[in-house]
């Protein structure tokens, strides 16, 4: 039987601290969640491979962020202990459950009802009681119960809709990677007051959410 705990290990330090990931609380956070639980009993072994894993779905190609590019995009979102956290496209949960030992409470959303249940039912076994997961468009936010102090947009993306800004509290952050394959870069969104300032901050290749397509116009 495959020793998980020596695997998480070993994830974390080879895949999460030699890639720039010194926020402890971060690291504490990826050793304490058994990934393994977030993936199907046939993928159990290869849970903490260095790949993306799909995600299994009524169809939907979704994905299982590899842990180098999330563990950098959480420590990018500088979550804090008494923050309110919007997880975009939280797929199974693992992200959802990894923010939740950063912050107070983790509100995730997931297009995908199936996985939306599976994550629900993942985190309740789990013991992740500072988590709640709604079904709905992920391009569309959840502004009836934010502000939030920090979003995590779990996939690449072709742009950041003004309305999930718009749901930033003011000295919010928000991450994402724009960009697909080897264009992909993590960017950090933070508001001022009305002022929405972006910084880049490393490229990074992760699989995309659906909804956040730019729609392709006809040229002559």
């Amino acid at each position: 039987m495959m020793d998980f705990e020596n695997a998480r290990t070993t994830m974390v330090d080879c895949q999460i601290r030699p890639n720039d990931v010194t926020d402890h609380r971060v690291i504490d956070a990826f050793m304490s969640v058994p990934r393994e639980a977030f993936v199907s009993a046939a993928q159990r072994p290869l849970a903490y491979i260095d790949e993306d894993l799909p995600l299994s779905s009524g169809g939907s190609k979704r994905f299982l962020m590899e842990a180098m590019a999330m563990s950098k995009l959480v420590q990018l979102a500088d979550v804090e202990e008494d923050n309110i956290v919007l997880d975009i496209g939280c797929g199974s949960g693992y992200s959802t459950a990894v923010l939740s030992k950063l912050c107070n409470s983790v509100v995730a959303l997931e297009c995908d009802e199936a996985l939306a249940a599976q994550a629900t039912q993942t985190l309740t076994e789990l013991g992740c009681d500072n988590t709640v997961v709604v079904t709905g468009a992920l391009e569309s936010g959840l502004a009836k119960e934010g502000p939030y102090d920090a979003i995590f947009v779990g996939g690449a993306v072709d742009f950041v809709p003004e309305s999930l800004l718009a749901q930033l509290k003011d000295g919010g952050r928000l991450v994402a990677v724009e960009g697909t394959g080897n264009a992909g870069v993590a960017k950090l969104y933070t508001r001022d007051g009305d002022v929405i300032g972006a910084n880049e901050a490393f490229n990074s290749s992760v699989m995309p959410l659906p909804g956040f397509q730019r729609e392709v116009g006809f040229t002559f």
